[in-house]
């Protein structure tokens, strides 16, 4: 069996600037302050782990976990 993607974005250290929703709408939500959370439980669609990939890196506040199942 393939190995999932998982996205989870630490609320503690997301500030709200936006890039991986910018990067990645399909996998990431803004609260009523601008701050991200992951779309459902985070489970990254077949098709979209590059994506999740690039959201990551792209953090300047390095909120932004991967983790393979």
């Amino acid at each position: 069996m393939a190995e999932r993607l998982k996205v989870h974005v630490d609320p503690d250290k997301c500030q709200g600037h936006a890039r991986c929703k910018a990067l990645a709408p399909e996998l990431f939500e803004l609260d009523e302050y601008g701050n991200a959370h992951e779309v459902g439980d985070g489970t990254v669609p077949a098709g979209l782990e590059d994506k999740a990939w690039l959201a990551k890196s792209n953090c300047p506040e390095i909120a932004i976990e991967v983790t393979e199942e």
